[in-house]
């Protein structure tokens, strides 16, 4: 009696082990068909007709995602080229996808001019400082990188990902300035 009673709980933790499992592979299924499928109606729209500065940017980040970078940073183009003037706001991410993508082909001299041009739209965009202050850091430029992960920090005080990598410079760079 005592062995049943075992097996049904052993059960009954499996069966809830594989529901739960499967739940997250339905799951990320359902979301990667959505995702492919507005990739497959975007692109094959977009070779077909021009398109609005949204879809372009739309079909960048898909392709961003799917590190497929040199095909985005095409579409990160054509979305800027469709911005309206008034449309700051939107300009400004787009120009920061675009340092991104760029960034990610180890394109750092393109990703520092796409990251100062958001940052010339919206001076207080905090992600685009800390990709600037990342791109300058690859480049080797330490002091440029320091200033704005300052900024960053100075913008939005609990910002974790400028407060670490400000620290980690600092730590870095100081040994080579006591001498």
């Amino acid at each position: 009696m005592e062995d049943s009673n075992l097996l049904l709980i052993y059960l009954g933790i499996l069966l809830t082990l594989l529901s739960a499992a499967a739940f997250f592979v339905v799951r990320q299924v359902i979301k990667t068909r959505r995702i492919e499928s507005t990739l497959g109606r975007l692109q094959s729209r977009l070779t077909k007709e021009k398109g609005t500065a949204q879809e372009y940017y739309e079909l960048g980040s898909l392709l961003l995602d799917k590190k497929l970078y040199t095909q985005s940073a095409l579409y990160l183009q054509q979305a800027i080229r469709q911005l309206d003037d008034d449309d700051t706001e939107n300009a400004a991410v787009v120009y920061n996808a675009l340092g991104y993508a760029y960034f990610a082909q180890d394109q750092y001299d393109l990703a520092i001019r796409n990251y100062k041009e958001a940052l010339k739209i919206s001076p207080e965009y905090v992600t685009a400082l800390n990709n600037l202050g990342h791109s300058y850091e690859r480049k080797q430029l330490m002091p440029q990188a320091l200033e704005n992960y300052q900024a960053a920090l100075t913008l939005e005080p609990k910002n974790t990902t400028a407060r670490r990598r400000f620290d980690s410079l600092k730590k870095r760079m100081a040994p080579a300035e006591k001498p």
